[in-house]
């Protein structure tokens, strides 16, 4: 993933002190650096690590829920059903049990780095503490935040900016940064927006929004404000280098014009995307447009291979013609693309002398056809999956070794995350049964 997209066969990597000091042919390497350790696969594929782009940890406890519930019929009825009453019932201890879970997840499936959003009106004050606290005993990389929102009052959601602002000052420590957060458009007014983004620039820190990810955002603006969604956005001063857009679904041309001109990054959310039935995000318009597109997972499927495959193949269905995406194009996008968009493509996202050593190593179980320099990104976007991670490397340390985590354990992980749920979703039947949607 270096500028010219180099492939190696038999290729290899000398790390010292957590950073590439050079990568070439293995040979080479042994002899020209004379390593005191050799990691060797030969049946095995070394590419940078996997980066999630966009992502809501404690999305991981509602997997397989008991929840009881008329099904959603789209979209806004899932946000008022479903995550809405989740926000409202989640506390700080629920936060950490799910960043725990969720980070040894992404982990064990090759994610070295990550952006999370945390929602929960009832724990806000010091919840990201408690999220770095998680993420920094798995040993993962990631940028954090609270997302700030208006849904219930204009207090609500200077609260959220305001962790935000302080988790932000704090700098990094660790491998964990922070971010400004916003919900989406359609819950936040102007003054909060703007307030949020001024005092984000003044120190220098990344801004991610959900945008248009549904069609109640769009019809949100264009009622009240006459302007689609990215329109508002550009009016108001959102959008600039520093902007990180999640979805953007229903956009059309003229936005997307707008998103290149002001210079956004979007996070493509495929998976998610289709479980929420939003429809499909242009991602091809905007990739022809220059735009720099990565891959999330929005808190659904936390394997980056089902993602990655996902946005290979959907476009090929949406315009009906299987020219559309190609595996460097999805590989990019889950690689240097992501770290691009949080500023951090001269330190991650590629195997090049001078970044940090975060490498993966994938191993496939099953190799019925060779697996060379001409065959690699088939083998990856067509076949490999998170089972298939064998070694996780952050920074020069191992983190995962032979597919097992080197510094956690997973029943551990389990037993904290399971004690948890079964609270939580008690809360959220009670406060579900209460919620009156018709003020929402």
């Amino acid at each position: 993933m270096d500028g010219e997209r180099k492939i190696i066969d038999r290729g290899g990597v000398y790390v010292e002190n957590g950073r590439i000091v050079a990568v070439g042919p293995l040979d080479y390497l042994k002899n020209d650096y004379k390593p005191e350790t050799v990691l060797e696969f030969p049946d095995g594929i070394v590419m940078p690590g996997l980066v999630c782009a966009h992502t809501h940890l404690y999305g991981i406890l509602l997997r397989g829920g008991r929840l009881h519930l008329p099904p959603p019929t789209d979209f806004t009825q899932s946000l008022q059903r479903i995550w809405w009453p989740i926000d409202e019932s989640m506390n700080v201890e629920d936060a950490y049990a799910s960043a725990l879970s969720a980070s040894l997840e992404m982990l064990l499936n090759g994610v070295t780095f990550f952006a999370d959003t945390f929602s929960g009106p009832n724990a806000i004050s010091g919840v990201l503490d408690n999220i770095e606290r998680a993420v920094n005993k798995v040993g993962l990389r990631a940028a954090i935040s609270f997302e700030a929102t208006e849904r219930h009052s204009r207090e609500e959601g200077l609260r959220g900016v305001e962790e935000n602002l302080r988790f932000i000052r704090r700098r990094a420590r660790g491998r964990v940064f922070g971010m400004m957060s916003l919900h989406a458009s359609f819950t936040l007014t102007d003054e909060l927006i703007e307030y949020a983004v001024e005092k984000a620039r003044e120190l220098g820190a990344k801004i991610t929004i959900h945008v248009s990810e549904g069609l109640w955002d769009l019809y949100h603006n264009m009622e009240r404000y006459g302007e689609r969604t990215l329109e508002r956005l550009h009016r108001i001063g959102l959008l600039g280098e520093d902007a990180v857009l999640a979805h953007a679904v229903h956009v059309n041309d003229d936005e997307i014009s707008l998103m290149k001109k002001d210079g956004v990054h979007v996070v493509h959310n495929p998976l998610s995307n289709m479980l929420n039935a939003v429809g499909i995000a242009p991602i091809p318009e905007m990739l022809e447009a220059g735009i720099n597109v990565a891959l999330g997972n929005d808190g659904y499927i936390f394997d980056p291979f089902e993602n990655i495959r996902a946005a290979f193949l959907i476009h090929k269905l949406a315009k009906r013609d299987p020219r559309y995406m190609t595996p460097l194009q999805v590989l990019e996008m889950a690689t240097i693309n992501g770290a691009r968009a949080y500023g951090l493509e001269e330190e991650i996202g590629s195997l090049e002398p001078g970044k940090s050593a975060d490498i993966i190593v994938i191993r496939p179980k099953l190799v019925p056809t060779p697996l060379n320099s001409e065959t690699v990104y088939g083998h990856l976007v067509n076949a490999v999956d998170g089972g298939d991670v064998d070694t996780v490397i952050v920074e020069g340390e191992p983190l995962v070794s032979r597919g097992m985590p080197t510094r956690i354990d997973v029943e551990e992980v389990n037993g904290i995350s399971q004690g948890a749920v079964e609270k939580l979703w008690g809360r959220f039947h009670r406060i579900s049964e209460q919620l009156d949607v018709t003020e929402l």
